[in-house]
């Protein structure tokens, strides 16, 4: 799952990123309200953790212009101030759940997962990279329509890589969020099922270079094929 988390206090959003990253949540951080509004523009997220007091725009009016635009995704607003009609405005503007700081980090996970379960029955977008699709809510995948049936950790690689495009993730991202901590292997253990992952996409025609290796920093999706146009189009 991803976060886009909204906080202009770099040293509480760093710990607080850091804390969610290790509950195997991706994490990226805007530091003002514009900010936010471009990275929730221009990736797909899972849930937003926004704070009230930004720079350049406020939470309210961020949250309030995310809703005008349909954005629907779960909103979890953050504020210093322990005031009722703090959380009234905050639910107005269209926020799903509202957390007082100092923000105590288990009551954080909490309010995240009760959040990221609602937004799991309401909606459960289907990611698709071109030809290539991949349900959550059912965990299927295919390509052009054709089934391709995944081990555990294949269906996890491809959903991170699905979920980040054309950012790159080292193999210690990929272990990171595929596996527990308990049972974390050494990398290599990543190419083998990069290269069962591969191997089945390709069995359902999909591009052998669907994956794309960026040498000695990790993996990424590689730009979707696009159809031939029609002679004189």
């Amino acid at each position: 799952m991803r976060i886009l988390l909204v906080e202009d206090d770099v040293r509480l959003a760093e710990t607080l990123a850091e804390a969610l990253s290790d509950q195997l949540y991706v994490v990226d951080i805007a530091t003002d309200g514009e900010s936010g509004w471009h990275q929730a523009r221009v990736v797909e997220y899972d849930l937003i953790v926004l704070d009230v007091m930004l720079p350049e725009l406020d939470g309210f009016s961020l949250c309030q212009r995310l809703r005008s635009h349909r954005y629907d995704l779960p909103i979890l607003m953050l504020t210093a101030c322990d005031t009722l009609n703090d959380e009234i405005n905050g639910l107005d503007v269209g926020a799903d759940d509202y957390l007082v700081k100092p923000v105590d980090l288990q009551k954080l996970f909490a309010r995240i997962r009760a959040l990221l379960r609602r937004g799991s029955i309401n909606t459960s977008p289907i990611l698709t990279w071109g030809d290539l699709s991949l349900n959550p809510s059912t965990c299927e995948v295919s390509y052009r329509d054709t089934p391709i049936h995944l081990t555990p950790k294949e269906y996890a690689i491809l959903e991170l890589l699905l979920r980040n495009g054309r950012r790159v993730l080292s193999r210690s991202v990929m272990i990171d969020h595929a596996w527990s901590s308990e049972s974390s292997p050494e990398e290599p253990t990543v190419k083998v099922h990069i290269r069962g992952l591969r191997q089945k996409l390709k069995a359902a025609g999909a591009s052998e270079e669907l994956i794309e290796t960026v040498h000695s920093r990790g993996y990424r999706l590689n730009q979707p094929e696009r159809e031939p146009n029609p002679a004189g189009c």
